[in-house]
This record gives structure tokens, sequence and C-alpha cells, in this order.
């Protein structure tokens, strides 16, 4: 089916590859995985906006970027179109009498909104070029990097336990030279990943045109043949480096011959000369493995009369992009929701943003110290990243409102009342977490999941079970979960019931004095 409009993002990407990295149409239109024709639409309209690269600092909003490409079309969805099933269309074509134009005919007949002639026979004869021919790659100086794992690892002995453990190989390898990089790395996580390219930049001391990866799940969110879809945090650090990913196809091996080669000689001069030493940490390994990679670059190779450190300087370093300034930090990526309390949880914390994105989704990015927070492609709030105990509160008086508007039916008096139905222990509880935030809003989550222990250990023990947190000083749910499974509250239960009082003539009672 044709692909949706792309986001700003991949417009902005787009614009990039094009303008400052002079890629052709076609190789925009593989890395990003729309057409070529696709390209030359999004670039027309450019044009037509009057817009020039690098795009002016008051289009940084996604919106004011739209109005521009697609006025009037704000929110508006391309319409989809049928895509012949292109298999067929060969098979049919294999049999007496069948056309082409036949073929469409049928086609347009099943779907009167399809597309025209010459675009039937245009990508036809596009897809019989991706699936019948297998060609000899050419590859140009500077132009594609290509990285994977290698199947095996090498082990590293824990000197305390004596747990072993395998780290993997990462392999690297320039199209033009073969020119290889190696390092172990503890997995092959998505850090792990990055982790590795951005070393891998700073060895080669520029940065190719495009990288190629496999398919692996820790960077290709949707592993498509066709239209795989690439890790937010990959395609971050891609935009930090101003390099395209393009990845190789599923069980294609030959879009990716140069690092499997590269991962063959690596197993054979490097995991193998090392299979005898004990290590006991991964920098151990990576000391060990730096001279075999300077002595694989070094080597003359067989046909080609050079080695390939040779023909990196000679081939590959000249076409080399200059490397940025500081190198990419790694940061996750992710999209929650704004909370009523305009917070949003990352990581076991809770960060505050401007209170009118409630119940907005907005994207963060969480770097080993900070964090910051995306709507709609404008930055609006940037923290220190929360240490110490999982469930604080980072907050920025200056996304409060000024006067707290009540956001759904709760307000503080009727969170205490409802905590009253379940105990006056509870109800102290509830305003104690309320006193210790700096609005009592931001304390609603720890309130709404103390009430709810009372399904589970009903209403007295969850009383006497916050009379006891009161006492210690708790206020997290966890602390309260903690005394019930614990079984901690059961001193605090008052079991017997009120004495009968006593009833006798000399003693007054307590309405002698009213």
């Amino acid at each position: 089916m044709p692909t949706e409009r792309l986001s700003m993002r991949r417009i902005r990407d787009l614009l990039r590859l094009k303008y400052a990295q002079g890629l052709s149409s076609r190789a925009i239109a593989s890395s990003l995985s729309i057409s070529k024709g696709a390209v030359g639409a999004y670039l027309s309209r450019v044009r037509a906006a009057g817009l020039s690269w690098p795009l002016p600092p008051e289009l940084d909003d996604d919106d004011a970027l739209e109005l521009l490409l697609f006025p009037g079309q704000i929110g508006a969805r391309v319409p989809e179109r049928p895509v012949p099933d292109w298999g067929a269309v060969d098979r049919e074509l294999r049999r007496k009498g069948v056309t082409r134009a036949l073929l469409w005919e049928e086609y347009r007949a099943a779907h009167p909104d399809g597309y025209g002639y010459a675009w039937f026979c245009e990508h036809y004869e596009a897809w019989k070029g991706r699936v019948r021919p297998t060609m000899r790659q050419t590859h140009l100086g500077g132009d594609k990097v290509f990285i994977d794992f290698s199947g095996d690892g090498i082990e590293i002995v824990d000197p305390l336990t004596g747990e072993v453990t395998e780290a993997r190989l990462f392999v690297a390898a320039m199209g033009a030279s073969s020119y290889t990089y190696a390092e172990a790395r503890p997995a092959e996580t998505l850090e792990d990943w990055i982790g590795a390219q951005v070393n891998l930049f700073a060895f080669l001391g520029g940065v190719p045109r495009m990288v190629v990866p496999d398919n692996p799940r820790a960077v290709i969110v949707a592993p498509d043949r066709h239209e795989p879809g690439l890790n937010r945090t990959m395609a971050a650090m891609a935009e930090h480096y101003g390099v395209a990913v393009l990845p190789a196809r599923s069980r294609k091996p030959r879009d990716k011959a140069k690092v499997e080669v590269a991962v063959l000689v690596a197993q054979r001069w490097i995991i193998a000369r090392l299979r005898n030493r004990r290590f006991f940490s991964i920098e151990e390994v990576n000391a060990a493995i730096r001279p075999l990679v300077d002595e694989i670059n070094t080597r003359i190779m067989r046909g080609y009369g050079a080695s390939r450190a040779d023909l990196f300087a000679t081939l590959d370093r000249p076409a080399l992009s200059l490397l940025p300034e500081v190198p990419y930090v790694f940061a996750r990526w992710s999209r929650p929701r704004v909370a009523p309390d305009y917070h949003v949880e990352i990581e076991g914390f809770f960060y505050s943003v401007p209170f009118g994105l409630i119940r907005e989704t907005v994207e963060a990015r969480a770097t080993e110290r900070t964090v910051e927070i995306f709507h709609r492609g404008r930055r609006v709030a940037s923290h220190a990243r929360g240490v110490g105990r999982r469930g604080g509160h980072v907050t920025d008086p200056a996304h409060m409102p000024s006067a707290h508007r009540r956001y759904a039916e709760w307000t503080p008096a009727r969170m205490v009342a409802a905590a009253e139905a379940a105990g006056p222990s509870v109800a102290a509880f509830c305003e104690a977490v309320m006193a210790a935030r700096p609005h009592p809003e931001q304390g609603f989550r720890t309130c709404f999941g103390v009430l709810s222990l009372e399904k589970t250990y009903g209403r007295a023990r969850l009383d006497a079970a916050c009379r006891r947190g009161l006492q210690i000083g708790a206020r997290s749910v966890s602390s309260i979960r903690s005394i019930l499974k614990t079984g901690l509250d059961q001193a605090f239960l008052d079991l017997t019931p009120d004495p009968e009082p006593l009833r006798h003539a000399n003693i007054r009672g307590q309405r002698y004095f009213h």
C-alpha cells in the first residue's frame, strides 16, 4: 500500500540528506523507505514554499513547517490507493496472450481509484529489478560503512564470583577499502549498538555518508523487508552525525557482504587468537583487540597489492565528513502521556511540563544526566535527571498554574473524604502525603494507590497499616503495601470491642455534665 505522508521530523531528515549530505533522490528514497517520486514531490513543495536549508529558526515548530508545505491540509491524510500484487502480475504475464495492458485494465476494473498505466509499468519494472538480478556492488569512497555483531563472542570471568559471561564482538567495514574496526561490547542492546558506532566514527576520524546495519531488533523497530522502521534513538544518532541509515534487507546477505567477510576475518584473526587467554573485564578484552585490528588493517591483501589502511587513506578518508564537535550522548526516547498533575513518568521518576499539556502525548529524551521533553517537535521542558529513590518528583515552578485548576472532578477535599470512608488513619495518611508535595494534586497518585489496597486487605487492616505508616514517616504506596504484606499492621489492629459501660445508681455518667 502507498505510504502515508511523512511526519515533519522525517521531512526534516529528507532535507538534511538532500542539502547537507548531497545524496541523490534514489539514495534518499532507500534511506527513508519511500519512493523516488515521493522524494521529488516533497522537494517540489519545499521549493514552492520558498524554503532553503538550513530551515529558518522560526520553523522549529512542526505546525509552522506543515502549514507552509501543506497549506490548508494540516492533519489531512494522503488517500491510500491499492498497489497491485506484483508477484501475481509477474506470474500472469508468463501465460500465453496476457499483456500488461490487460492486467492493468483488470486492476482498474477492481480498483477504479487505482494508479494509471504508466505508473503500473514503471513500478512493475522497478519490482523486477529488485527481485531478479544479482548485481555486483560498486562502493564509492567514503560512501558506506557496514556494521554487524559476530555470532561468536569472547569469554570474561568475574574475578569475584568466577561467573563466566560472553562479550559480543562488534565489527565494521568500509565499503571501498574494507578498512575494519572491531570492539567488544557487553551485549547487543541498543546502547551497545549506539556506543559502538560512536567509537567507530572516532576511529575512522570522520563520518561516511551511510551506515548499513543488519535488521537487529534493538535498532529496527519494524523489521520489514521493504520498509524497516528505524529506532528513534538510532535516528537521533544519525541526525547528530549527519549520516543516513540504510538497513540491509532481511535474509539478503549480499546486501552486507562486506561486513560478512569482515566478521569472518575477525573470528579468525581476533577471536581465534584470543581463545586461550583469560579476561576479567571488557576493558582488558578491548586492550587485546586493538593491536589485532591494526594488524588486520596493515596486512597486504592479495589481489590488491595494498593494505586496508592504504586503501582507506586513499579512497575513504578524503571523502569522509567531519566529526561533530562533541560525540553523541546516548539517550532513550519514550512517548509518555501527561498526567493530571502535569507530570510525566520516565524510568520511575516524575518530571513536570507546562500545565497546558495535560493529557497530551509528548516525546521524552532521557540521557544519563538530563531529561528533555518535546511536544510536536518543540522542546517544552528540560530537567536534571532524578536521583535517589524511585518515585520522586522533579518540578519546575514555572510549569505550575497560578491558581491550580481542578482537572477532572477530584479535589484535595474530595480525596480526604474518600480516605475517611476507609478509616481515620487512611485520611490522615493521605493528608500527610498531599502536604509533603509542592502541590496537593501531585499526591493524588499515591492516595489512589493506597485506597486501592482496600480491595485486597480490607478497611481495618488498611487503616492499621496507615497508622503504622504515619508513625514511621512513610509517604509511599510501596511502604503501606510492605506493611500489609509482612503483617506489621497486626499490632495496630483494635480487635477487642469497646467494653460495656458500667451502670450503677452512684455513677452519674456523661449526661450529668450536659
